[in-house]
C-alpha cells in the first residue's frame, strides 16, 4: 500500500483527451476507474491540466500551411503541431465528469503560456521548471506513481523527468492509454526504460 513519501501524479484526464474530444485517444474513458479506484489509496494525489491560450504555438491552426500532426522546428526545439485543444476555460479542458478524486490536493496546468508547449509536469518544453518537484520534496515524496493520458506523450515526458529530478517512478500501464502514433508508445516505454522508470 502506499504510504506518505508515495504520490499518484493523475495526467491529463481531460475531455479532448478522450473519446468525443479533439484529441482523443482510444480508449481514454476506461482508465477513469482505474484511476479513481487507485487514487483513494494514495495520500498525496495531484492532477495535471493540459491548459492552452487560444492560438497556441502547439496548434496546427497557428501555423497556415501545416496539417495537425506534422513536425516544425521553434526555438526550443522540434513541434509536433496538433489539432486545437484542451482551450484554457473551455469545455475540452475541463477534467472528464467521472474522474472523483477529491482529495487531490494540487492541480498543476500546463502548456499555459503561448509560446512554449508542455507535456510533462516536471518541465515545459524550453526546459523551465514547473515547481513540482520541490513541491514534492517539501512534502517527503520519494517516490511517484503515473497514471493518465497518453503513455507515449505527455506520461512518457513526465515520467522521465520525475527520474531525472531523483524520484522513484512507477508507470501504472492499465492506468494509461496511449495514442501510438508510427510507434511512439514502443519508442516512450524504451526510453522511460533506459531511464529507470518501472513499469507496473
Amino acid at each position: 500500500m502506499p504510504d506518505v513519501s508515495d504520490a499518484l501524479l493523475v495526467i491529463d484526464v481531460q475531455n479532448d483527451f478522450v473519446p468525443g474530444g479533439r484529441l482523443a485517444v482510444a480508449g481514454g474513458t476506461e482508465i477513469v476507474p482505474i484511476i479513481n479506484n487507485l487514487a483513494k489509496h494514495f495520500p498525496h494525489v495531484i492532477l495535471t491540466q493540459d491548459w492552452h491560450t487560444p492560438g497556441h504555438i502547439s496548434f496546427a491552426s497557428s501555423h497556415p500551411g501545416h496539417a495537425p500532426f506534422s513536425s516544425i522546428r521553434l526555438p526550443y526545439g522540434e513541434q509536433i503541431l496538433w489539432p486545437d485543444h484542451c482551450v484554457q476555460g473551455s469545455h475540452g479542458a475541463a477534467f472528464v465528469a467521472d474522474l472523483d478524486i477529491p482529495h487531490a490536493m494540487l492541480v498543476l496546468r500546463k502548456g499555459w503560456r503561448q509560446e512554449v508547449d508542455s507535456y510533462s509536469a516536471f518541465k515545459e518544453s524550453d526546459g523551465s521548471p514547473t515547481g513540482l518537484t520541490g513541491y514534492l520534496r517539501e512534502r517527503g515524496v520519494q517516490r511517484v506513481y503515473l497514471a493518465g493520458l497518453a503513455t507515449d506523450f505527455c506520461v512518457a515526458f513526465s515520467a522521465v523527468d520525475a527520474r531525472a529530478a531523483g524520484f522513484d517512478t512507477v508507470v501504472i500501464e492499465d492506468a494509461c492509454r496511449g495514442i501510438d502514433a508510427d510507434g511512439s508508445l514502443q519508442a516512450a516505454w524504451q526510453r522511460m526504460t533506459e531511464c529507470g522508470v518501472t513499469r507496473a
